[in-house]
C-alpha cells in the first residue's frame, strides 16, 4: 500500500523503513529473495552473518539494514547492488493467510575507500581492496584472462588467522562459518563479517572507551602464489555518557590496531547523521560534533529533534526515556592504508529519567471554580479516570457529574490535562477558619495510561482556596418591663458557631434551666430572658433602678474561639428585687406593704447598724456583704444559703426594771441568697467594681407577717430564759455565769412565760445572743432562727 515501505542506500547500507501505523494490530515478517535459493526467512542468527539488520527506529518503526556485501545480495562490478525482500503481513501471529509484499532496493555505489569497516549494531564488517600491480611483460593479458577460474574456486581455498590472547588459530572458511564468521570475496575486495564478542575477539580500552577487536589475516594460496590481506577490524562497544539534559556519544579518533603507524595518520572527514540521515551542518540542530587528536564526540540535548521522547514508568514512578540513532563517518589516511572509512551506526537510549508530574493550581477564587493544571508530558500519554475525595469517576462519569476535563498544550511539545471543578460540589471538603472565611479542598487523584504500554499511573493532589465567603451573623437586642431579648440569625448557627453563655453552650436545655424562652423563626433565633435570670449582669443597681445586660458569646464550633459577643442592655425600674453577687454583696430593693405604713427610713438588718441606703415613702435600698449585717450561712444540699432579714426598728414599752420583748415585729422580711456550694464564693476586695459581674446566687424575699403586724398597739411580756446543763433540764448555768461552748455544741435553751392571762401563747421563733443588755446591740449570734 502507499506509503507503507520507504527505502534508502546511504554509505553503502541499503535502508528501510515499514510504516507502523499500516501494521497496527497485524504480524509481519521478513523473507530474504535469494534468486537460486528462492525466499529464505530472516532470523536473528543469520541476520548478524549475513549483514542484516531488523530493528526498529525511535517512533516504533520496524527497520531492515543491508549491507551492500551481505548474503544474496546482487553484485554487478562492485558498483550496482540490489536485493530483494518478502514482507509477509498476517492477522495471525501463526502467519497464516498471509499477504506477501515484494520489495526490491537498488543500490548504487562506486567510491570504495582501500579499506571500509563498518560498525553495525550486531556485527562488524570490514573490506579490503584486493587489485594486485600490474605485471609489465606478455603473460600479463593470459594471466587477466585466467582470473575469473581463479575466482570459482577460491572459496575454497581462503584461509582465515585469527590472533586472540589465547594465541594463533588457523581455520578453514567453511569452518569460519560455522563460527558465525562470514568471508567471501568479490571483483575487488576482500571481506569479513565477524560477530561481537566471538571467542576470537578481543576487548581494549582506546581513549577510555571499550572496543571489540577481531585481528584476523586472510590467506590465498595458489601453487606458488601466496595472498596475505590484513582483514583486522575493531568497533567501538560504549562510549554513552549522560546527564540530566545531555547525552554524548564518544568514539576514538585513532583507533591503534587499525593504524600501525600513528604519526603517519591523517583525518580526512568526518560526518554524523541522524536516522539514515547525514546532517550537514549538526549546529543548525543544536548538535555538537567536535573532535579532537584522541576523540571524536557527539552530544545531543535530551528531546532534540530526530530523536524520540518517550514517557515510561518505573516502581509506580512516571518518567522519560528519550532515543536517538545515530550514525558517524570517519575518513582518514595513513601510509598503511591509502584511505579507511570508518563507519559506526548506534542507536542510542538514555537510562529512565524520573519526571515528577506538576499540579499548578490557577484557580481564580472569586469564580468559585478549581482549575487545576496536571502536567507536563508527552504525547503518548492519556488521562484515563480521576477520583475526587477518594470517589472514582471514569471520563465519561465526571463529564456527566459536572466536572469539566480537557488537554492543554504546554511549551516542549508536552501537554498538559485541566480539570475544573466547583467549590460548591458535594465531593469537595469545606472547611470553616478563621473568622469569615471557609477552606474548600479538592483531594484528586489522576489515573494515567503511559507509552504503548499502557501502563497505568496515579497521582494524587491536593488543592487548597480560601475565601472570605461567611458573613458573621449581627443580633439584635431589645427589652420590655420584665425581659431582655436577643434576636440572632440562624443561618449558620450550630453549623459554624455555637452559642455560650460563659462557658456553657445555650442548648434548649440550659435555657428551660435558667428560665430563658427560646423560640425560632425562618431566619431568627429569639431568647427571651427575665430581668432576675441566671446570667443577666447587672451593671449598676440603685434604689429603683437597675441597669442590666445579658451577653452571650458566638464561638467556632471546633475550635471554641469565641468570634464576637452578642449583647442587650436596657435600664429597668424595678419595685422589689434581690441581686446576689459573686463577691458576696447583697443588694436588695425592699418594698413597704405594711397597713398602716411605716416609715421605711426605721428600717434595718439584724445588725440594726445596717440601715437603708436610700428610701422613700414605699422603698427601702439595702447593699450589704453577707459577711456583716448579722447575716448566718448554712448549707442545704448543694447549695451554701445566706439570710438576713430586714425589720423595721420596734419601739418597745419601759418595764419596771428590766427590758421587756415586745410581740411580733411590725414589718419582717426574710433575704435568702442561695450559692452552689461547688463554685467559689469570692470573699475581699475586688481591683474592679463587683457590681459588673454577673448575678452568682438566686435570692429570695420572704415576708413574715400575721395580724398582728398590722397592730400598732404594743403589749409588755413577762417571758424568762436560763440554760441547762443538759438535754435532761434538771441543772441550769446561773445567771451570770459566762458559758463556753464550741460552734459544733448544742444549747439547752429553756424559755418560760410568766403571763397569768389565759389568752397568752409562746412562740419562739428568733432567739440571738448579744455582748449586752440591749437586745439591738450587736454583734450579735443566732442560736434559733424561724423557730
Amino acid at each position: 500500500p502507499p506509503g507503507f515501505v520507504e527505502s534508502s542506500c546511504h554509505s553503502r547500507i541499503f535502508w528501510m523503513k515499514l510504516n507502523k501505523l499500516l501494521l497496527q494490530g497485524k504480524f509481519f515478517q521478513l523473507e530474504i529473495n535469494d534468486p537460486h535459493a528462492g525466499p529464505i526467512l530472516l532470523d536473528e542468527k543469520l541476520a548478524s552473518r549475513c549483514g542484516y539488520v531488523l530493528s526498529e527506529d525511535v517512533w516504533g518503526n520496524p527497520v531492515f539494514r543491508a549491507s551492500v556485501l551481505g548474503c544474496h545480495v546482487a553484485n554487478e562490478a562492485d558498483e550496482l547492488f540490489s536485493l530483494t525482500v518478502n514482507i509477509k503481513v498476517s492477522s495471525f501471529s501463526s502467519m497464516r493467510a498471509a499477504v506477501t509484499y515484494t520489495y526490491p532496493m537498488y543500490c548504487s555505489y562506486s567510491s570504495w575507500a582501500s579499506r571500509e569497516i563498518v560498525c553495525e549494531e550486531n556485527y562488524m564488517e570490514v573490506s579490503v581492496k584486493t587489485d594486485v600491480p600490474a605485471v609489465s611483460n606478455d603473460y600479463t593479458v593470459a594471466w587477466m584472462s585466467a582470473l575469473p577460474e581463479t575466482q570459482n574456486v577460491a572459496y575454497q581455498l581462503w584461509q582465515l588467522m585469527f590472533v586472540s590472547p589465547s594465541g594463533r588459530k588457523t581455520i578453514m572458511v567453511s569452518d569460519a562459518a560455522k563460527l558465525g564468521y562470514s568471508f567471501n570475496n568479490t571483483l575487488s575486495r576482500v571481506y569479513l563479517r565477524a560477530p561481537y564478542h566471538s571467542n576470537e575477539s578481543d576487548v581494549s580500552v582506546v581513549s577510555g572507551v571499550n572496543m571489540n577487536m577481531v585481528t584476523s589475516t586472510s590467506m590465498y594460496r595458489q601453487r606458488w602464489l601466496l595472498l596475505m590481506i590484513d582483514t583486522t577490524v575493531s568497533c567501538p562497544v560504549d562510549g554513552i555518557s549522560f546527564t540530566d539534559t545531555t547525552l554524548t556519544w564518544t568514539v576514538p579518533s585513532v583507533i591503534p590496531t587499525l593504524v600501525v603507524q600513528e604519526f603517519t595518520f591523517l583525518s580526512k572527514n568526518i560526518l554524523m547523521g541522524v536516522d539514515g540521515q547525514v546532517i550537514v551542518k549538526p549546529e543548525q540542530k543544536n548538535y555538537l560534533l567536535e573532535h579532537n587528536k584522541t576523540h571524536i564526540r557527539i552530544t545531543i540535548p535530551i528531546g532534540a529533534e530526530g530523536g524520540k521522547l518517550k514517557s515510561s514508568v518505573s516502581g509506580g514512578v512516571y518518567g522519560v526515556i528519550y532515543s536517538i540513532d545515530l550514525f558517524l563517518e570517519h575518513t582518514w589516511t595513513d601510509a598503511d592504508w591509502q584511505t579507511t572509512k570508518y563507519t559506526v551506526i548506534k542507536s542510542i537510549t538514555t537510562p529512565f529519567m524520573p519526571q515528577i508530574p506538576t499540579v499548578i493550581n490557577n484557580t481564580v477564587p472569586d469564580e468559585r471554580l478549581f482549575n487545576v493544571a496536571f502536567g507536563h508530558f508527552l504525547p503518548d500519554v492519556s488521562l484515563v479516570a480521576i477520583a475526587i475525595g477518594n470517589v472514582p469517576f471514569t471520563l465519561r462519569e465526571a463529564q456527566h457529574h459536572g466536572f469539566k476535563i480537557f488537554e492543554t498544550p504546554f511549551s516542549n511539545r508536552t501537554k498538559g490535562f485541566i480539570l475544573e471543578v466547583s467549590f460548591d460540589d458535594p465531593y469537595v471538603l469545606k472547611e470553616y477558619v478563621n473568622r469569615n472565611e471557609t477552606k474548600y479542598t479538592l483531594l484528586v487523584n489522576y489515573t494515567i495510561s503511559v507509552g504503548p504500554e499502557m501502563t497505568l499511573y496515579y497521582h494524587s493532589a491536593e488543592v487548597e482556596c480560601m475565601i472570605a465567603d461567611i458573613e458573621l451573623p449581627e443580633a439584635v437586642g431589645y427589652c420590655d418591663e420584665e425581659n431582655l431579648y436577643l434576636a440572632i440569625p440562624t443561618l449558620g448557627l450550630h453549623q459554624y458557631w455555637n452559642l455560650y453563655l460563659d462557658n456553657k453552650p445555650l442548648n434548649r436545655h440550659v435555657a428551660l434551666t435558667n428560665g430563658y424562652l427560646a423560640a425560632t423563626n425562618s431566619t431568627h433565633l429569639i431568647l427571651q430572658i427575665p430581668l432576675f435570670a441566671v446570667g443577666v449582669v447587672y451593671e449598676e443597681v440603685s434604689f429603683q433602678k437597675i441597669k442590666a445586660r445579658f451577653n452571650v458569646a458566638l464561638r467556632k464550633v471546633r475550635t471554641m474561639e469565641t468570634l464576637q459577643t452578642f449583647s442587650v442592655g436596657c435600664t429597668f425600674n424595678s419595685a422589689a428585687f434581690i441581686i446576689c453577687h459573686p463577691d458576696g454583696t447583697i443588694m436588695i430593693s425592699a418594698q413597704m406593704k405594711t397597713v398602716p405604713a411605716i416609715n421605711m427610713s426605721k428600717t434595718k438588718l439584724r445588725d440594726s447598724s445596717c440601715k437603708p441606703r436610700e428610701y422613700n415613702e414605699g422603698h427601702a435600698f439595702f447593699k450589704f456583704h453577707v459577711t456583716t449585717c448579722g447575716t448566718s450561712v448554712r448549707f442545704e444540699g448543694d447549695h451554701i444559703i445566706y439570710e438576713n432579714e430586714i425589720s423595721y426598728e420596734k419601739e418597745t414599752l419601759p418595764g419596771q426594771s428590766i427590758p421587756t420583748i415586745t410581740r411580733d415585729p411590725d414589718y419582717r422580711l426574710t433575704v435568702l441568697c442561695y450559692y452552689r456550694a461547688k463554685e467559689t464564693l469570692v470573699l475581699g476586695a475586688f481591683s474592679s467594681d463587683p457590681s459588673t459581674s454577673p448575678a452568682f446566687g438566686s435570692g429570695t424575699m420572704v415576708p413574715r407577717s400575721n395580724t398582728a403586724v398590722y397592730r400598732r398597739t404594743r403589749q409588755a411580756l413577762n417571758v424568762v430564759s436560763r440554760v441547762a446543763k443538759d438535754e435532761s433540764f434538771e441543772e441550769f448555768y446561773e445567771p451570770d455565769m459566762a458559758i463556753l461552748k464550741r460552734p459544733v455544741d448544742p444549747v439547752f435553751l429553756e424559755v418560760e412565760l410568766k403571763d397569768e392571762s389565759p389568752d397568752a401563747e409562746l412562740y419562739l421563733e428568733n432567739c440571738w445572743v448579744t455582748g449586752s443588755l440591749d437586745f439591738n446591740s450587736t454583734p450579735r449570734w443566732n442560736i434559733t432562727v424561724d423557730g
